[in-house]
């Protein structure tokens, strides 16, 4: 697959689509340039249908939904969910990733991709 979900993060997402009353709702995944090391990763519950282009995985239950420019960045990537001392959320572990950001929502790839900017919020540099 593509783009997989571990177990945790799964269930996770259930119960959050389930707490915000969207039990039919997808995960969209998508990458967009910015971040200390380039490109930002971003998701978000998506209650509409699929757009053009975009590629729709169903794991455990749960579906994604991924555009074709961001799945090249993003492909074999997992999504975990994660508790630490800072709280819980989810993370993505991305094998396309050379470099990554401390706040861990940035990255760069091999192809050099950096558009730079900063994210400001994890206090890191590039």
């Amino acid at each position: 697959m593509a783009i997989s979900l571990t177990e945790r993060a799964s269930c996770e997402l259930k119960e959050l689509m389930v707490s915000q009353q969207k039990p039919e709702s997808a995960l969209r995944v998508w990458v967009s340039g910015g971040g200390c090391s380039g490109l930002t990763y971003g998701m978000a519950l998506d209650d509409g249908q699929p757009e053009e282009g975009d590629n729709v995985f169903n794991m455990d239950g749960v579906k994604i939904f991924i555009d074709n420019l961001s799945l090249q960045y993003m492909e074999g990537s997992v999504v975990d969910y994660i508790d630490d001392m800072m709280g819980g959320g989810f993370k993505i572990e991305n094998p396309n990733a050379t470099g990554s950001c401390g706040c861990g929502s940035s990255f760069k790839t091999e192809d050099g991709q950096a558009a730079g900017g900063g994210c400001g919020s994890c206090g890191c540099s590039r």
